[in-house]
């Protein structure tokens, strides 16, 4: 990526920039900027994106023909929004319309107005619904007009005077039947925009085209406002003047529309303190690992790692340990496949995140094969085929010392081996330890090769060796393994290795010394960190232990002991009762595997190894060019 400056005359920025555009190669460093023509097209591309997001609520029926009368883009927008707002102030009409009614619905037909005629003869009523208990202890000098009594109330209408303490009737400003009246107008007009709004709804794509229409004026507008402005000092001509990166492989394309414009141009390198964008290359597999990466809204920035090779080797182990039953793996090899094929069928493509979904399904195979996990079954009845795919690790038979001899002598085996299940679990315990070790010293290893020849690059050589003699005092601590004698050596000259080199960034080489000294408790926090982080990558255990439960434990649920007996109406009832046990419980176990992918899976790709391990803070933004979406 390149940093490049632009120089316009002043008088020709307007079509300076429309060529840029239409070359759309340069992604602009965009600066705060303001203008009237600017929050013009804001106002209106709010205005467009509130009827966009109204119509489509609607289905937008395409067989049917067009609305009779057509509609240009911003009267369209003025009339859905009219009608939005007309909607919503009939809405509010109808919150207050409908208590108002059911207060007075049971006082029945009356008309207010006539109460209004009485007042003028000095007749005053206040009406009053009571509990029958206290109608009869009402001051007997009280007169009262009875217009209905039942055993638990009286409506009563006061002749006079009011009931001290006791709140009487509102009078409402309408009859109960215009009220009715006023709210079936106020429904029926509603139905009307509603049937109004669905038709509209045929020109949502022209709004959409609209939209995209206005996005590239507001980011041209922005462009525009943006550039900044010099004198020119010989003839005081005003210079106008932008900022962006493009792609080595494009400058060429760039120089040669500048010698067509006239521009004058600078190109350079980007320092440290800028923010060029990120361009992810898709020329190997790591691609189809981008949606993921799209779902998840990671980008890694300009000056850090693309790890989506090693991500991807990674997490097809996460997944298939987590997921763990080869039969699920199948299930949702099956499910990619057919995804893929019907986008291909639509689209001519056979879309990556299928190819992914595949890819991890099939590590999930040929893990639930190594270790005999196929539905839940035991080892012992599966059919000969399966038994012989189960490696010696992980057959449930035979001590530990059957782990490899060359292994053997580099582990130090506990003096306990396990034996049976216990093994295949300590085994498991052990790649997963390994594994972590593996990918956070890819990490050292990667951060080492960067900072070469730098002697910061020593630092990180100590980090590495730290790490390989943690990862043996964790084997030491959980799986009772015998502590080899180097480990001790490795974790103190690493600490070494760290405290003299990782400020070695230049100037005296004893004072940058001290400088690491100053940052001992950081520098031990991460130590202990780096333990927690090998330790923690035993949750790929822990969740495929406790998902090979779940499994035995649905089939035990939905597969009865005594079998489904002879056929008739209880073995029937009993067979659908256990595939709607199967279905539904394994369905809910995969979704909950999905998650757990997520949780565990991702986290440690993200935190431990990328963040902790790789100092990357996925800051990154795409290499959006300055360009014309749609040709006019």
């Amino acid at each position: 990526m390149k940093k490049v400056f632009i120089a316009v005359f002043e008088k020709e920025r307007i079509v300076s920039l429309e060529k840029l555009r239409e070359a759309g190669i340069m992604h602009i460093e965009k600066k705060p900027a303001s203008s009237e023509a600017l929050n013009e097209l804001m106002s209106r591309k709010t205005m467009l994106s509130k009827a966009i997001g109204v119509l489509h609520r609607y289905p937008v029926h395409k067989n049917h023909p067009p609305p009779s009368k057509p509609y240009l883009p911003s009267d369209l927008t003025a009339y859905v929004l009219r009608l939005i707002n007309e909607r919503d102030v009939l809405l509010g009409e109808l919150v207050i319309l409908k208590p108002e009614r059911r207060r007075i619905e049971e006082w029945g037909e009356f008309d207010p107005y006539s109460l209004d005629d009485l007042l003028q003869h000095g007749i005053k009523l206040f009406f009053y619904k009571l509990p029958t208990p206290v109608y009869n202890r009402i001051n007997e000098k009280i007169n009262f007009i009875i217009l209905s009594k039942d055993k638990k109330w009286v409506k009563a209408a006061a002749v006079g005077s009011e009931i001290p303490e006791m709140h009487h009737f509102t009078i409402p400003g309408q009859s109960l039947s215009e009220l009715d009246q006023q709210i079936e107008v106020i429904k029926r007009r509603l139905k009307e925009i509603e049937k109004n709004l669905e038709g509209l709804a045929y020109y949502i794509e022209t709004l959409e085209d609209e939209n995209s229409r206005l996005l590239e004026e507001i980011e041209f507008e922005t462009v525009k406002a943006g550039m900044g402005s010099l004198e020119n000092n010989t003839g005081g001509v005003l210079i106008s003047c932008l900022s962006g990166y493009i792609p080595c492989e494009k400058i060429d394309v760039f120089k040669k529309a500048a010698a067509e414009n006239g521009w004058a141009f600078k190109l350079e390198d980007p320092s440290i303190t800028d923010r060029p964008p990120t361009v992810l290359k898709n020329k190997n597999i790591s691609r189809i690992i981008n949606p993921l990466f799209s779902m998840l809204g990671t980008i890694p920035g300009y000056w850090e790692y693309d790890i989506r090779f090693s991500y991807m080797v990674f997490l097809c182990f996460f997944f298939a340990m987590i997921l763990g039953d080869a039969v699920y793996g199948s299930l949702l090899f099956i499910l990619g496949g057919t995804i893929g094929l019907i986008f291909k069928k639509k689209k001519g493509i056979f879309p990556d995140a299928a190819k992914l979904l595949m890819l991890l399904s099939f590590c999930t195979i040929v893990w639930g094969s190594l270790t005999g996990s196929w539905f839940g079954i035991p080892s012992e009845n599966l059919p000969s085929f399966l038994q012989l795919l189960i490696i010696q690790p992980f057959n449930d038979t035979g001590p530990l010392a059957e782990f490899p001899r060359f292994l053997q002598n580099i582990f130090s085996l506990p003096a306990a081996v396990p034996e049976g299940a216990l093994k295949t679990q300590w085994n498991i315990q052990f790649l997963c330890f390994t594994i972590g070790m593996t990918q956070l010293v890819w990490g050292r290893g990667k951060n080492i090769r960067k900072l070469l020849p730098s002697l910061t690059a020593l630092a990180e050589a100590g980090w590495l060796l730290t790490m390989l003699g943690i990862y043996f005092l964790v084997l030491f601590m959980l799986l009772k393994t015998n502590l080899p004698s180097f480990v001790l050596w490795f974790i103190g000259a690493g600490i070494v290795l760290n405290f003299i080199f990782s400020e070695q960034k230049g100037g005296n080489f004893a004072k940058n010394i001290g400088k690491s000294f100053a940052n001992f408790f950081p520098i031990l926090l991460k130590i202990i960190g780096s333990f927690a982080d090998i330790v923690s990558y035993i949750r790929l255990f822990a969740v495929g232990l406790a998902g090979g439960i779940i499994i035995q434990t649905i089939n035990s649920m939905a597969i009865p002991q005594e079998g489904l007996g002879s056929f008739g109406f209880g073995f029937l009832l009993k067979l659908t009762a256990m595939v709607l046990i199967l279905v539904f419980g394994h369905v809910l176990h995969l979704l909950m595997n999905a998650l757990s992918v997520i949780v565990h899976g991702l986290r440690l790709n993200l935190l431990e190894y990328a963040g902790n391990h790789l100092g990357m803070e996925w800051s990154g933004f795409p290499y959006n060019p300055f360009a014309l979406q749609k040709k006019k």
